[in-house]
């Protein structure tokens, strides 16, 4: 497969050169002009931050890429999904809330925002893709209603896929609820009597008759159980819970078909910001020391491309002294990632999205000044 082309600029700035005008000039450079904006909804798919965390994006750098594509006649918003666990972005209106105590509103960002899934994670688009590990994605039915799409990322480690890069901002973050859960499990939720009250609301939304009540506590049927996960949106009390096992290749795998579902058969392009980078995932709700430098800024029309781009340069980097990466077996450094979270493996994701025909891994990285 013929290289795919990565742009990259670093963090230097000079009189009349702020970070926010390389950010620009890196996406026009990187040709996200040759797609026809024209009257055509584009969702920039970005994470808005758990409240408590200060390492996701900054929102001055989404109305870069809200401007750019507004001064070629295109319509973007900010969106992302609901989260499967229990947070403060759980259903829209939280969600919402969370975005706006982060500093997302559309006097900051210049669009405005919209949660993919709903209310409550059940708007939901099947994407039939016939693939290996998934047949049909449940995606965002907002993010599917877009006529392109735009992944922006903040480039920083994960306890279960080693790194969140570009494939984990759309693969992840545009399932609906039930996406999440058929991600992330291969079981069915489950009650936590304990936390139960039987109140009914779960039994009232199950499509399938799975749940029941003995001594006012809930039980769910796996055998009629579809995974669905709208019992967990609707219990107030957090006592429904997903089953997280999964192995990590089946992980990685239904991520990268997800991606695959959300980008096929339109035009994409994806940008991704390796600074703060964290050892975890903007979904806690607070942030550790970064565990590297601050890198740059990467741009590609291939979200492979990208991921692999940003995971090179920043295993080049030293790590931060103090930080959680400097605590683990300096013997066993190397791969920055994996070293964090020795029971990932990242380079599967990548090497099924390449498999699948997302994009490559092969790639030639262009600085721009």
């Amino acid at each position: 497969m013929e290289k795919s082309k990565v742009y990259y600029t670093n963090l230097r700035t000079k009189p009349g050169q702020s970070l926010l005008k390389k950010l620009e000039k890196l996406i026009r450079t990187a040709g996200i002009e040759t797609i026809d904006f024209e009257r055509k909804f584009t969702a920039i798919k970005i994470h808005f931050g758990e409240p408590g965390n200060l390492a996701y994006l900054r929102p001055n750098y989404a109305k870069v890429v809200a401007d750019v594509v507004k001064s070629l006649g295109g319509k973007p918003f900010l969106t992302d999904c609901n989260t499967l666990y229990v947070g403060r972005r759980k259903d829209a209106l939280e969600h919402m809330d969370a975005a706006y105590e982060n500093g997302f509103n559309p006097f900051t960002t210049g669009c405005q925002i919209i949660i993919a899934d709903g209310l409550k994670g059940s708007n939901e688009t099947l994407v039939p893709i016939q693939g290996e590990y998934v047949k049909e994605a449940k995606i965002g039915t907002v993010i599917m209603d877009a006529d392109i799409i735009i992944s922006l990322t903040h480039f920083k480690g994960h306890e279960e896929a080693g790194f969140g890069g570009a494939i984990k901002n759309l693969g992840m973050g545009s399932g609906s609820r039930a996406g999440k859960m058929e991600m992330h499990s291969d079981g069915k939720p489950y009650v936590s009597e304990k936390k139960c009250r039987g109140c009914g609301k779960c039994a009232k939304i199950c499509a399938q008759d799975a749940i029941s009540y003995t001594d006012h506590k809930a039980h769910i049927d796996h055998n009629k159980c579809v995974g669905c996960g709208r019992c967990i949106a609707m219990c107030a009390f957090n006592a429904i819970k997903p089953d997280y096992t999964v192995s990590t290749t089946s992980f990685n795998c239904k991520m990268a078909e997800y991606a695959l579902a959300v980008v096929k058969d339109r035009p994409n392009f994806h940008i991704s910001l390796v600074v703060d980078v964290s050892p975890f995932c903007d979904c806690c709700a607070e942030n550790d020391l970064p565990i590297i430098p601050d890198v740059g800024m990467f741009a590609s029309f291939d979200p492979v491309a990208l991921d692999m781009a940003c995971a090179d340069m920043a295993m080049k980097q030293p790590v931060i002294p103090g930080s959680a990466l400097s605590e683990k077996d300096p013997e066993s450094l190397g791969d920055h990632f994996t070293h964090m979270h020795p029971t990932t493996n990242w380079k599967e994701c990548l090497e099924h999205a390449a498999k699948i025909g997302i994009g490559s891994l092969a790639y030639d990285l262009i600085e721009v000044e």
